[in-house]
């Protein structure tokens, strides 16, 4: 039976790992990651992981590290965060095109220039067309769940393809939440032992991912993007089988009081439980709001998105990044283009807040509720707002 016990996240991340049975962690320690890597550090050392544990110089050689351990069919994680994934960010794309179904948590942080160690949602949004499978959590137990699925998910053989799990930075990285850690004969159940179909051999040497003419790289691209969003098949099946596993269902959309809701407010991540708690106060006083929790972000789930707003009014949406010279945030767009031609839907607002780990109450998201119906009866052609920007 699972034990349910008080633990920083990101350590409890470093035991999901550990209950996945993870051969190879290649890492490089950069907040707000860091705990993670060192928890993995202290179980290989210990023992109590048996694991190959690569000291790299960097992320991008990190990210390296784990392309030539999975391709050998070794299980294989990292962890980063904001500009460590950046230095990664040319190796993602090899991950995804050569099928290498490497498992990585993403510990949100804000790029730079300002430097910021905070919390935001533009090293996410700037791996978005990576061609990775990316799940955000909004809390601990959701963070060690989805890596476990994570692991399943990506070493499907339907699927092969790398995930990436998103948390906020310090938002849930270093928090110590109650959190249920399963068994391990459970965890050895779920997910099954890893079989690489073509696993590199030094006696059958060959090249993987060389070069390409032009003549077939669209073809190589079209068969990478069928994958991606075949696989959202694989992720849904993978989440109902663990809820019958360990009794927590996930969904690529999660509803908060929205069946009656006219008004429904879209957040993703940590964010949203602060959200919720704004829905509750504004439910209590009689209004018709309800909460939006966007947990898949790539395949994008866009029936699950128009199934989820077809009987609102108004759709106002938290984006935690800014796409400069733009519609404003990356998210809002992604709706935006997934409702565009269908006969009945929602007026969409977008709001931008909360970058570089500025906090937004429960105060605040009811202000950019009320903020957003005004916007929204005004006829107003604005594309969105910044919320909490002092003039």
């Amino acid at each position: 039976m699972a034990k349910r016990i008080g633990i920083e996240v990101s350590v409890a991340i470093g035991e999901a790992v550990k209950l996945a049975n993870a051969d190879v962690i290649a890492a490089y320690p950069i907040t707000p990651q860091t705990h993670i890597v060192e928890h993995l550090a202290e179980l290989v050392a210990d023992g109590e992981l048996d694991a190959e544990y690569i000291l790299v110089e960097s992320e991008h050689s990190a990210m390296s590290a784990c392309l030539g351990a999975s391709a050998v069919g070794a299980r294989t994680f990292t962890a980063t965060a904001g500009q460590g994934l950046e230095l990664m960010h040319e190796v993602l794309y090899v991950a995804s095109s050569m099928q290498l179904p490497v498992v990585m948590t993403v510990v949100n942080r804000a790029l730079s220039s300002p430097l910021s160690v905070w919390s935001d949602h533009s090293d996410a949004m700037a791996v978005r067309d990576t061609g990775w499978i990316q799940i955000f959590v909004e809390n601990g137990q959701e963070a060690i769940d989805n890596v476990i699925c994570a692991f399943r998910i990506a070493e499907d053989q339907k699927v092969l393809l790398p995930v990436m799990i998103h948390l906020d930075g310090f938002y849930l990285s270093h928090m110590i939440e109650p959190i249920y850690i399963p068994e391990q004969a459970e965890v050895d159940k779920f997910i099954p032992p890893y079989q690489h179909p073509l696993p590199l051999n030094p006696d059958k040497p060959v090249s993987m991912g060389a070069f390409a003419a032009p003549i077939i790289y669209s073809e190589v691209k079209k068969a990478q993007e069928v994958n991606l969003t075949a696989a959202k098949e694989i992720i849904l099946q993978c989440w109902n089988d663990f809820g019958s596993f360990f009794g927590r269902y996930y969904s690529p959309i999660e509803c908060y009081h929205c069946k009656d809701a006219s008004v429904l407010l879209l957040t993703v991540g940590s964010f949203s439980e602060t959200a919720m708690v704004a829905i509750d106060k504004m439910r209590k006083e009689g209004r018709d709001v309800g909460l939006l929790k966007l947990r898949l972000w790539r395949p994008f789930p866009f029936k699950e998105i128009r199934q989820a707003v077809k009987n609102a009014e108004v759709l106002i949406i938290l984006d935690r990044a800014l796409s400069f010279g733009g519609p404003g945030g990356p998210v809002c767009s992604e709706v935006r283009s997934a409702l565009y031609s269908e006969e009945k839907k929602p007026k969409v607002i977008g709001f931008v807040g909360g970058l570089g780990g500025r906090d937004i109450t429960p105060a605040g998201f009811e202000e950019i509720v009320n903020r957003g119906i005004e916007i929204s009866q005004t006829g107003s052609e604005q594309e969105f707002e910044m919320f909490g920007v002092r003039e």
